[in-house]
């Protein structure tokens, strides 16, 4: 596609229901990127929420970030890994936005690292909800668990598809989407009619995220943007993704919460796939001076393959190289009226709140590794 010329049709905002229930919601993993938005649209709107840290010692720098130190949000202390704490971070919760999930910024030595945090963290999770009498549980998934293990060429997408469990060259962040959605799944069908009321239960599946930074806090996504921004990447190979933006996937998250009848539901939330060297472009023509580290040029193949025998990065580059991968929104915009904003708006955004914070150009966050969802 081209982004300078194409983008989607002007964003529709059907009114959500003005009034939300006396009963918080918990949003899982609320120093996340994603999370961060969705608990600041919350709070906008009116709801009560409560939502997870790993340690409490980051409740102040959270407060500071989403300009809220009333009573409306409240912070517990819990990890995907251990049950503790989850109980009381769900009680009087009738709803969850499950969003906790490791997303690493590189690939790690062992899949398990990945795998175990996510599935058995949502399981854990969706047990505490189910004894606290959670009515509506929405979980964040990926395209991940939809759209890969094809290889070359063009493919598209529905809400239909799965990503198969195993395949060459599929990597441990993918497997972990995939597992972890096809486990709560799963779960939920052995646990309906199994006493009490049953418990609403569906996915939103994002693309790449994409959107305007809060300092420091953002997803591994972001770091396309920023090693652009840096130089980091001399040239770009031969991939692509959907991109949706930050906002527009908190929005949608919203919706999710208040649509009637979505049990079993999957909502992909993507906007059209883009390739590496159409973001690049983007950023060249709208930043100026302040792109002048970014490369449009491309990466041949043979020099992909050529690294992977010695680096887990281009492993997984490797196996994505000419593979165009569409997955379509329509279900998500007809279901729940939702669109997206144009990509090229996203891009711009995401670099120059990177510019404001003085994260790029530059050298590399210390501390960009592994970031939670």
């Amino acid at each position: 596609m081209n982004t300078a010329a194409a983008g989607p049709p002007p964003r529709l905002s059907p009114r959500l229901p003005p009034a939300p229930p006396p009963t918080p919601v918990l949003v899982t993993g609320g120093s996340g990127f994603i999370a961060g938005h969705v608990i600041r649209q919350l709070l906008a709107a009116g709801w009560q929420v409560h939502t997870t840290l790993r340690s409490l010692a980051r409740e102040a720098e959270l407060r500071q970030r989403l300009a809220e130190d009333g009573t409306r949000l409240r912070c517990f202390a819990a990890d995907l890994c251990a049950d503790a704490g989850w109980a009381e971070a769900v009680a009087g919760c009738r709803d969850v936005l499950h969003l906790a999930s490791p997303l690493p910024a590189g690939v790690p030595r062992q899949a398990n690292e990945l795998i175990m945090p996510a599935r058995d963290g949502t399981l854990r999770v969706l047990q505490a909800a189910r004894a606290a009498g959670v009515q509506r549980f929405v979980m964040t998934s990926s395209t991940a668990a939809i759209a890969y293990g094809r290889g070359r060429g063009v493919h598209h997408f529905t809400e239909a598809d799965w990503t198969p469990d195993h395949y060459p060259g599929i990597t441990p962040y993918i497997q972990s989407k995939t597992l972890a959605e096809r486990a709560a799944r799963a779960w939920v069908a052995a646990h309906a009619g199994t006493g009490g009321e049953a418990m609403s239960f569906c996915t939103l599946n994002p693309s790449v995220v994409l959107g305007p930074v809060g300092g420091a806090v953002f997803s591994a996504s972001v770091l396309i943007v920023q090693r652009l921004l840096q130089g980091r990447l001399p040239a770009c190979p031969d991939v692509g993704f959907g991109i949706v933006d930050v906002r527009d996937l908190a929005e949608l998250h919203l919706r999710a919460l208040q649509a009637p009848g979505l049990a079993g539901e999957r909502f992909i939330a993507s906007g059209p796939f883009t390739k590496l060297r159409e973001v690049a472009a983007v950023l060249k023509r709208e930043l100026g001076a302040d792109a002048r580290r970014v490369s449009t040029r491309a990466l041949p193949d043979w020099l992909v393959h050529a690294a992977a025998p010695f680096s887990p990065l281009a492993r997984a580059v490797a196996g994505e190289l000419g593979a165009e991968r569409h997955h379509s929104a329509e279900h998500t915009r007809q279901r729940l009226g939702w669109q997206t904003r144009p990509v090229a708006e996203s891009i711009v955004d995401t670099a120059r709140s990177l510019l404001a914070a003085g994260l790029a150009p530059g050298p590399e966050l210390a501390s960009a590794g592994r970031r939670r969802r």
